[in-house]
């Protein structure tokens, strides 16, 4: 299995803000006073627009698919949620916790994809555990060590550990458990995804190892991480909050390996850092501010990696 794909979906905001329903506990987000709604969407586009661009001079193929007005979906620039794409040709449903970003899932979605040769053999589809409380969103709730069969995820309520564990036994992944805090008013609180505390590549893992409070899973998590061979880069809380920890590692032209994050994440890396991933891959960032700031998410959640086999 392959850790790391040249295809990627991105979803282009219409109507892009701050949304109200996630805030609850992703304590990322933040209001940018003064700036109308349209403003922000612009401000969105641009920046959307401009790291599409970046993906695609180094040759990442991204299909990119415009977001409608109707429903009202503030979060559909995050796909990576709702869906994931799988080697076999599976393609998973996942359920979300806030009600407006249900409708983010769009089975044309699929049908555009199909239309551009990817082929799809099966839909698992994890969707009704919305009705009784449970969530578990995609790769924002679990990380894929596809090439190792592990997945990773740190608890929260918008990663149920029943639906985790079934998801690993569906696509065959070992499960691995923990919970990972930040510190919120000075209080220790659960981080809503896992990946942006985490990222893992094919040769290394960037993780904010000071989140998982217990000593035995944090050692547990870094053994895991050891055992399979990655290299793996410490970030602080404080570059967490940076989006350092929200990176993907894709592939460009020649099968040559980048490592996408936001202009604020790079910056937030030091020297020796950035050496340490450079062994593995070239840094392509771009700037994602007001992404970042009212969606509480960055550049990795912004790209579905799509490992479906093509006709």
């Amino acid at each position: 299995m392959k850790q790391t794909t040249n295809s990627i979906l991105m979803i282009r905001p219409v109507a892009f803000r701050m949304n109200e329903q996630t805030a609850v506990n992703n304590y990322y987000q933040k209001v940018l006073d003064g700036l109308l709604p349209a403003t922000v969407n612009a401000k969105a586009q641009q920046e959307f627009d401009a790291f599409v661009e970046k993906l695609t001079a180094v040759d990442v193929d991204v299909t990119v698919v415009d977001d409608t007005l109707n429903p009202d979906t503030p979060d559909s620039i995050f796909p990576n949620n709702w869906i994931s794409f799988h080697e076999n040709g599976d393609v998973a449903l996942y359920p979300m916790f806030a009600e407006n970003r249900r409708h983010e899932r769009r089975e044309e979605i699929l049908d555009l994809l199909e239309e551009k040769g990817f082929v799809i053999h099966n839909i698992i589809d994890y969707t009704s555990a919305e009705e009784d409380g449970f969530f578990l969103e995609g790769t924002g709730s679990l990380l894929l060590d596809r090439a190792n069969a592990k997945a990773y995820c740190a608890l929260s309520p918008r990663a149920d550990e029943e639906l985790f564990i079934e998801f690993c036994e569906d696509f065959d992944y070992a499960p691995v458990i923990f919970e990972a805090f930040q510190t919120v008013d000075s209080e220790r609180k659960l981080i809503y995804h896992t990946n942006v505390m985490m990222c893992l590549g094919e040769t290394f893992a960037v993780i904010c190892s000071d989140c998982i409070d217990d000593k035995k899973e944090r050692k547990m998590v870094l053994d895991n991480l050891k055992e399979n061979g990655k290299e793996i880069v410490l970030i602080t809380e404080a570059q967490m909050n940076n989006f350092a920890g929200n990176m993907l590692e894709v592939r460009g032209a020649n099968d040559k390996r980048y490592l996408v994050m936001s202009a604020a994440a790079h910056q937030s890396l030091t020297p020796k850092q950035i050496e340490q991933l450079e062994k593995h891959a070239e840094i392509l960032s771009s700037s994602l501010d007001t992404i970042e700031a009212c969606g509480g998410g960055s550049a990795r959640c912004m790209m579905a990696e799509i490992f479906l086999p093509r006709n």
